[in-house]
């Protein structure tokens, strides 16, 4: 589940207000209070903790994971996933620690804060009685051994799925009224470790200013990427949303873009032995994408057939659904492998100080444009050879080179500025349309190879022509993408 939270300070001697009727869908609420004993895990160095995450034991409730999501920074709300396990106190269950596979790499977890908390709770329900939010009044005191280190004072307010958008806005203003602080969305246990847990995390994107050499514009690129990766590794395990297996692609394509682009930059026996490892990963993600991405496509089209069609195209998406599933066992065997979690440890020390080579040193303004203009004249060239009727294959060869282009300007923007976001836009509307082109392509084909027989060979017939369709649209559209690509001004940061 999504745990969407607001902290608050709590001021000495604060009462949380009467929050009957704060908006008209609460018919009612519920006051209890509680104490709460709990314990929460980390390695040595707090890595959990600065990583955002967080695992923890509760007695009476269990284990709980809290995870980073897309969201977490949205505003002062505090946005996680959470995730519950049961087992027994002093041993995190293999499930948990499972989830935390892309940051803790098979490192050990202790105890490292133990708080006492007494909380004060009002739900507020709707007509129904479905929960809309938790409000809560927490003290808590920080144990070291017998003794308590520390105490401190907060007020949460979580709202639940059957929330309303005006719901948070007007308890926060009661509780302001009620004399409750300014957001604070420090965890509870971030506040109870103390400085140590609000170091950076291992890796930091850090900010780059004109003058930055090429090498810190290839770290932020490959910090960027692995961070992405690592990140979209629990979704993966979790296999609740198919943009986890995207995102995580995306990740290793980039770092593969990256390691071959700035190659100059890097020692090359380092950059090339990484890249062929990200390689093999990169594989595995991409037998269960590009299934998804074909699913999504046979499912519009399966949309569209009359009544007397429909048990054929159903027949026709669970072959595919067959085949993705087989390669999502392949994948989650891929997560769960040794290889895997050296690529992670690999990875991580590859981006925080990667293998560079004496001219990475130098002004990345000078350095770093000559690279993404090789990339320009080598997808120049391919076009130029094109002739009138471009082969399918070498369209898809120019989407994979126009990629790089894209890639590896939005990697050195940081330092060259509005030219390469302008460049970068461009290859991206020209990516997009040869996207759309090679996989209504892969749709043709697969369907020939699959689905051509017995009783399906209408309805397959019936998603090939639509795949035609799209393929040809696609076509027609994009020379108008590569003229705008094409332009002098384009390239003029170059």
């Amino acid at each position: 589940m999504l745990e969407r939270e607001l902290k608050l300070e709590a001021p000495p001697g604060f009462v949380l207000p009467d929050l009957r009727q704060v908006t008209a869908d609460v018919a009612s609420a519920d006051e209890s209070v509680e104490k709460l004993k709990t314990t929460y895990f980390d390695t040595r160095d707090l890595r959990l903790t600065r990583w955002g995450c967080s695992l923890r034991y509760r007695i009476g409730q269990g284990w709980t994971v809290k995870l980073p999501s897309e969201e977490s920074s949205n505003g002062d709300l505090l946005v996680r996933g959470e995730h519950e396990f049961k087992g027994s106190p002093n041993t995190p269950p293999p499930e948990a620690l499972d989830l935390l596979t892309a940051y803790l790499r098979r490192s050990a977890v202790h105890p490292v804060a133990r708080l006492r908390t007494k909380r004060q709770m009002v739900t507020l329900k709707g007509s129904d009685g479905s929960p809309l939010a938790e409000t809560v009044k927490d003290e808590v005191a920080v144990v070291e051994g017998r003794k308590v280190a520390g105490r401190f004072r907060e007020i949460e307010v979580e709202l639940k799925d059957a929330a309303s958008d005006s719901l948070l806005p007007a308890i926060v203003e009661r509780l302001s009224v009620a004399g409750a602080g300014s957001p604070n969305p420090t965890p509870k246990v971030v506040r109870a470790l103390g400085a140590r847990a609000q170091r950076a995390p291992e890796l930091e994107c850090e900010e780059l200013a004109p003058e930055a050499t090429a090498g810190a514009a290839l770290r932020r690129a490959l910090v960027q990427s692995a961070t992405r990766l690592l990140r979209h590794d629990a979704g993966i395990r979790l296999a609740s949303d198919t943009e986890d297996v995207h995102q995580a692609r995306v990740a290793v394509r980039r770092l593969r873009s990256h390691l071959r682009t700035f190659l100059p930059l890097m020692d090359i026996e380092w950059a090339v032995s990484l890249r062929q490892e990200l390689g093999w990963l990169g594989d595995e993600l991409g037998g269960v994408r590009d299934a998804d991405v074909l699913m999504e496509r046979l499912r519009r089209y399966a949309d569209g057939l009359p009544p007397q069609d429909r048990n054929a195209g159903a027949k026709i998406l669970a072959l595919l659904a067959a085949q993705r599933d087989a390669a999502m066992k392949r994948l989650k065997e891929t997560i769960h492998a040794a290889r895997y979690v050296e690529l992670l440890k690999r990875l991580v020390d590859s981006a925080r100080t990667p293998q560079l080579a004496p001219i990475a040193a130098e002004a990345g303004a000078l350095t770093l444009p000559p690279l993404v203009a090789s990339l320009w004249r080598n997808v120049k060239s391919k076009v130029d050879d094109f002739g009138t009727d471009p082969e399918d294959k070498q369209l898809h060869k120019l989407r994979i080179r126009t990629k790089r282009c894209r890639y590896a300007a939005e990697a050195v923007s940081p330092i060259i500025g509005k030219g390469a976001r302008s460049f970068a836009k461009a290859a991206a509307d020209l990516q997009s349309v040869l996207g759309e082109q090679h996989d209504a392509v892969v749709a043709m084909q697969w369907l020939r190879d699959h689905a051509c027989t017995g009783n399906l060979t209408f309805v397959a017939g019936h998603f090939s022509a639509l795949a035609h369709t799209a393929s040809t649209k696609a076509r027609n559209q994009w020379q108008q993408c590569w003229r705008k690509f094409d332009r002098k001004k384009m390239r003029a940061w170059m």
